[in-house]
């Protein structure tokens, strides 16, 4: 039996490994790490090495399906389901306008180009500014904040520094092929200092130094080091003096956060304040290295950006080897057929939608519920629902709940009928990655290499699943937007999309299927940066004018023992929410055999003498509760984590813990609301 080899990349995740898929008779048997890929270097998570149980899953939706009116599901035809959400859409449209209409795309839509793209090609051609993307809760914050600062987006190279700070990721657990760069640094010498800021002593702080923080403080952190660089005159200043503007302002700022005013505010000495600043300042090159959404999903999560932007600049550790690097970013076809009206949030948070003439393709999705049951600031009758399940992803998932079912129609598209599937009018049974084909994920984005490659068709669709392309192609031209979908195959679709870039399909198919680099990677100082200014700016103009702080200062969580003592007082825990697991990305794969095995059930960790307190121990089950809600899980108790703390995992709809999380407050820059520092009460449950 002959098994054929196809190279191509997981997006299980954004980190995009490389694989090698073996199939025989059309089957896939196994997939393997690819060695030639840079970014993973031959090595697979137990989700890659679970691929072949879940492309055949069971659980797989292979044909589209009708809500009946008792609440049971029939079997309906393409043509039938097309056409429903044809109308259905229309109808909409005519009744309300086309704003009425929301398109959502969640994490899926960050590594799959082609659901993201044509998701915004529909909603643009529909007319709907209400493109709503996890991108309203996670990362783009970080975009926002560095290109305010630098006027671009520099991405970290922790494996190219002799000193890098982690802030808030488990790289063992959530970004393993960065984290095996960086042990192998470790391991050669080349990386003399690795400081982990994390509640929670993991894996890497055992190889380096451990600072454990109070969830919700590292912006404070932050400034206390910055005090220490600053006052000791530790900073570069010849990169200063050429390249930033606004360094007395921020001299003048930073001397109230001397670190012992800071050790009070996150229990972290004052000593090991100064000794992070010190080292970081004077051992280069060095890099901050955050989590995906550890400083994001705060009250002042757009600050704590900001101030890792500043430090990292202050201290010249930019475009080096090992710094921050602006990299060139490939160029593909452009899906976006015109500018169109401002989506939901806009007035609430203006900066999220543009600021210098840069316009986001995203509303805020943490007002769709007021939109759909207020009718905030105008109502939001439908829905399509594509990449992502916000029923449980989202914060206040049951008010989120409430908001989709009080929608006049939802069409979701989906491998697995999701808590979101659960709730539409029409469920449409779409492709996995592995049975179409499509451009790879482009690395210079999140993991500073110049790198693209083809995603290839590795298997035929199973049952009646269509690539998502095709499903926005199809419901466009029922709608009369034909013109603007002409794209007949796969192959039309990525020679769209490469195009612009410098390379074709060919050479990624032939000559080079396990990738190709697209730009040769250099390490040079613009001569102006992308700002106003035309340098990088410590204090930010464009803050100010919207009033906003042009500077960081340390804000704390909504809920805190020093912001509510009156609530502290009845919840005495502080909860932090989103732990990752290797087995698991987000909702994904929670049924799937090979890694439900190993990770069965959601686990609360907790120090034991925390847990001791309120009668608990390991393996308890344990009920969490907030000001907002109640779950319920087992207990794992750890000495790594910091006494006072309880850290739960998200993405499991039995255990969920947006349950416990609210839509407001939210950061007044971006919109994003507070899931990394919260209250709560634990207690053994009955």
């Amino acid at each position: 039996m002959a098994t054929q080899v196809i190279k191509s990349d997981c997006i299980m995740c954004i980190n995009s490994c490389g694989i090698n898929a073996y199939v025989e008779d059309g089957k896939l048997v196994k997939v393997e790490g690819m060695k030639e890929h840079p970014i993973s270097l031959g090595e697979l998570c137990p989700r890659g090495a679970a691929l072949p149980q879940w492309v055949y899953s069971e659980d797989r939706l292979t044909h589209p399906m009708r809500k009946k009116t008792d609440g049971g599901w029939e079997r309906i035809s393409w043509d039938t389901a097309l056409d429903t959400v044809a109308q259905k859409f229309q109808e909409i449209k005519d009744k309300y306008g086309a704003k009425a209409l929301a398109v959502y795309t969640g994490s899926l839509g960050t590594e799959n180009i082609e659901l993201a793209a044509f998701a915004q090609r529909f909603r643009g051609v529909y007319g709907t500014p209400n493109l709503l993307s996890v991108e309203g809760n996670c990362f783009r914050s970080r975009i926002m904040a560095r290109q305010m600062t630098f006027g671009g987006y520099p991405i970290e190279e922790p494996w190219n520094a002799k000193c890098i700070i982690v802030f808030g990721q488990n790289m063992d657990n959530s970004r393993i092929t960065v984290g095996r760069k960086i042990y192998k640094a470790m391991d050669a010498g080349t990386l003399k200092h690795v400081i982990i800021v994390d509640p929670k002593k993991i894996p890497m702080a055992e190889r380096g130094m451990h600072i454990q923080i109070r969830p919700g403080t590292d912006t404070a952190l932050c400034l206390g080091m910055l005090n220490v660089i600053i006052g000791e005159n530790l900073y570069d200043k010849e990169f200063v003096e050429k390249n930033c503007i606004g360094f007395d302002k921020l001299t003048e700022h930073v001397k109230q956060y001397t670190p012992e005013k800071m050790s009070e505010i996150t229990w972290v000495p004052a000593d090991d304040i100064r000794r992070i600043a010190r080292l970081f300042a004077t051992v280069k090159p060095a890099a901050l290295v955050p989590g995906t959404c550890s400083i994001d999903q705060h009250i002042n999560g757009f600050q704590g950006n900001r101030v890792h932007a500043i430090l990292q600049a202050i201290t010249g550790n930019m475009d080096i080897p090992g710094g921050w690097v602006n990299i060139p970013f490939i160029r593909l076809g452009d899906m976006r057929v015109t500018e169109i009206s401002d989506p939901i949030g806009t007035d609430e948070h203006p900066l999220f939608r543009r600021f210098w003439g840069r316009t986001s393709p995203y509303g805020q999705q943490m007002l769709f519920a007021d939109a759909v049951l207020k009718g905030k600031p105008y109502p939001i009758k439908g829905l399509i629902c594509t990449g992502g399940n916000p029923a449980v992803t989202l914060p206040d998932s049951e008010r989120i709940k409430e908001a989709i079912k009080a929608l006049d129609f939802v069409v979701v598209s989906e491998l697995f009928m999701t808590e979101t599937a659960a709730l539409a009018d029409i469920v449409l049974p779409a492709c996995s990655f592995l049975e179409k084909g499509g451009v790879g994920y482009v690395y210079g984005v999140t993991n500073c290499i110049p790198y693209a490659m083809l995603r290839k068709k590795v298997i035929e669709p199973i049952g009646e699943c269509w690539p998502d392309w095709k499903i926005w192609t199809e419901i466009g031209r029922r709608m009369g937007y034909g013109k603007f979908f002409p794209w007949n195959t796969e192959e039309e679709i990525i020679d769209f999309f490469l195009k612009p870039s410098g390379l074709n399909r060919e050479q990624l198919s032939k000559d080079h299927p396990e990738g190709a680099y697209y730009t040769e990677l250099k390490y040079e100082q613009p001569k102006r940066y992308n700002t106003p200014s035309g340098k990088i700016e410590l204090y930010s103009q464009t803050l100010a004018e919207n009033g906003y702080d042009p500077m960081p200062r340390p804000v704390e969580p909504s809920k805190s023992p020093i912001s509510t003592p009156e609530i502290y007082s009845k919840y005495p825990v502080i909860l932090t929410t989103g732990a990752r697991i290797p087995e698991y990305t987000h909702t994904q794969m929670r049924g799937v055999p090979y890694v439900h095995n190993t990770a069965p059930e959601p686990l609360a960790e907790i120090h034991p003498e925390t847990a001791a307190k309120y009668g608990i121990a390991d393996g308890d089950m344990m009920t969490v509760e907030t000001t907002k809600g109640k779950i319920t899980m087992k207990t794992k108790t750890t000495e790594a984590l910091v006494r006072g703390v309880l850290s739960i995992p998200h993405g499991w709809a039995k255990a969920n813990a947006n349950r416990l999380t609210e839509l407001e407050p939210r950061d007044p820059v971006t919109g994003y609301t507070e899931m990394k520092a919260l209250l709560c009460r634990i207690a053994k449950a009955a």
